[in-house]
């Protein structure tokens, strides 16, 4: 992973893992009800990317999710079994 100058990493081409293993429970673009956990987002591509990437329609919930070196570990396995745990520390 490349480190930018506000030393938090770019995110791992192929892997999608935030768009995935977490749950969101605002709505989203055509996700009214939002996101259960372990199903992929509507708007994560073919390409593990995100379509709603750099558009205003992009839920803030997901801006404000910054990829870092705990989160996404070495590979999209580390990445989605990190983000799977926390997910089931943090829901209710």
């Amino acid at each position: 992973m490349k480190k930018t100058t506000d030393s938090l990493f770019q995110c791992r081409k192929n892997c999608g893992a935030c768009c995935i293993a977490p749950s969101i429970s605002s709505m989203i673009p055509g996700m009214p009800n939002g996101k259960p956990a372990g199903v992929a987002c509507i708007h994560l591509n073919s390409n593990f990317q995100c379509d709603l990437f750099g558009q205003s329609s992009r839920p803030q919930v997901c801006g404000r999710l910054k990829p870092c070196i705990e989160m996404c570990g070495n590979n999209r396995v580390q990445a989605l079994n990190y983000l799977t745990q926390l997910e089931q520390l943090t829901s209710v």
